[in-house]
């Protein structure tokens, strides 16, 4: 009987759990790391967020910047044979706002004229606002 109720219980706390999460507007992606594979979980968990038909918002800061950069590489990784910025480019095309953080175009010696064609400057407000909207789940890389 004991391990009946306990199942009851984790079946109802998991269907309560999976209620709040399809009543989520979207991701709010915050991008730092240098590392290709780290960028490339971001770039691979937003692609599942578009695809469930949810909003996608990135801010890259710091090594991740670069990925804005026009003419930057960035490492091909398997399995799927793609780098963090070919899935930058097919989430921006599934509807993802992508935007660099205002720290780093100065910091990295650039300016706006060097930002693949859709990314923005993020404006600190709105990304603030954006990251305490409860109707979206952060994660930050």
């Amino acid at each position: 009987m004991k391990k009946l109720v306990l199942l009851v219980g984790i079946c109802l706390s998991l269907l309560v759990t999976n209620s709040f999460a399809s009543d989520k507007k979207g991701l709010n992606v915050v991008l730092t790391a240098a590392d290709a594979q780290t960028q490339q979980m971001a770039m691979v968990l937003s692609m599942m967020t578009l695809k469930q038909g949810k909003q996608v918002n990135m801010t890259l800061c710091s090594s991740a910047g670069d990925l804005a950069v026009k003419g930057m590489k960035s490492e091909v990784l398997k399995p799927m044979n793609k780098s963090p910025k070919m899935m930058m480019k097919a989430i921006m095309k599934k509807g993802a706002k992508v935007e660099v953080c205002p720290l780093y175009l100065p910091n990295a010696g650039k300016d706006e004229s060097v930002l693949i064609k859709g990314i923005t400057v993020a404006k600190p407000p709105k990304v603030a606002a954006q990251l305490l909207n409860d109707d979206f789940t952060t994660l930050s890389y």
